[in-house]
């Protein structure tokens, strides 16, 4: 994902103050199954089928979701445990911190 990508998502996300966790994780790069299949669960997919686009939103896209950074996402209460269980799922520890964010601020 390019510098680009990255804050042109985090500046189309919602402005609210959010309570909740922030979670990291770290995937061996060189596991491509494990970093596809994260990489899929968190940003997404797009598929082209027959000339016709398929999209399939990530879990960045859910409401109460804030992408923060490279293996770091902003996650209020009630999608820790989905976040969560599909790291572990997939072999990975996720670090869990209590924290609250302001609303995104447009200068």
């Amino acid at each position: 994902m390019t510098h680009q990508a990255s804050v042109r998502r985090a500046r189309t996300q919602r402005t609210t103050r959010l309570t909740g966790f922030v979670v990291t994780w770290d995937v061996n790069s060189r596991d491509r199954a494990q970093s596809g299949r994260v990489r899929r669960f968190v940003y997404g997919d797009k598929t082209h089928v027959d000339g016709k686009l398929y999209t399939y939103p990530g879990f960045v896209h859910r409401e109460g979701v804030r992408y923060l950074g490279q293996s770091v996402l902003f996650v209020t209460k009630g999608h820790l445990e989905a976040l969560c269980g599909f790291l572990r799922s997939n072999g990975l520890v996720p670090v869990v911190t209590e924290a609250w964010l302001g609303r995104i601020l447009r200068l």
